[in-house]
């Protein structure tokens, strides 16, 4: 249990056995803050001060009441966009049956929800890279990062039994698509004029052309 340092208010202590509404609102408020400003100011330039004042809490100590430290802070921006990822796109993927039709529609849900939240995708893409320990090793956890990829794979291998994709090494091909995904986000981050959608509506006729099984057409 955290210690209640001095300036943090009363109504953020949780009751015994597990985080008050209260204490997970201000926790979601501080996160929210923090994706805005790596997202405005940069990583190196997000401070717990410049949060607080997005936040508009009274004091840095808020912070530091709810988040052990930098690291767990940035984490949980981390693990907030990848949630907000994984609500966003399962429904899309989900309404489609045909192994072609879904193979589109996660490309398209990728892109589409950079271009619905691009502050959320600056701020991941910025975090990701620059976020490092004095030793060099990266500050936020990546583990399960290559979950959407052996899904993928999964994917691809599924369509290829079922006679919907031609054969390919599902590795190769996987990572080539995932590849492009992210190659999208680390160009949302520079800005500029960039459209996200154009662009996965392009990777979408270039990734069905590439694995068609044209025999089955």
């Amino acid at each position: 249990m955290r210690v209640n340092p001095q300036g943090a208010g009363a109504a953020d202590a949780p009751p015994a056995g597990g985080r008050s509404f209260t204490t997970d609102a201000r926790r979601v408020q501080i996160v929210a803050a923090a994706i805005g400003t790596v997202a405005e100011l940069g990583y190196a330039r997000a401070s717990f001060a410049q949060i607080a004042k997005r936040a508009k809490l009274s004091s840095v100590r808020l912070i530091s009441y709810h988040f052990d430290d930098k690291e767990d802070l940035f984490q949980a921006l981390v693990d907030t966009v990848q949630e907000q990822v994984r609500v966003f796109m399962q429904p899309r993927i989900r309404a489609h049956r045909e192994p072609g039709a879904m193979l589109a529609a996660y490309i398209e849900a990728n892109l589409e929800f950079m271009a619905d939240h691009p502050v959320e995708m600056r701020a991941l893409v910025d975090v990701l890279a620059n976020a490092r320990r004095e030793d060099g090793t990266p500050l936020v956890s990546t583990a399960g990062f290559d979950t959407p990829v052996a899904l993928l794979v999964q994917h691809l291998r599924d369509g290829q039994h079922s006679g919907a994709f031609r054969s390919f090494d599902a590795v190769a091909m996987a990572t080539a698509i995932r590849a492009s995904i992210d190659a999208a986000a680390n160009r949302l981050a520079v800005g500029g004029d960039f459209d996200p959608r154009a662009y996965g509506r392009e990777l979408v006729t270039l990734f069905d052309l590439a694995t068609r099984n044209e025999a089955a057409s």
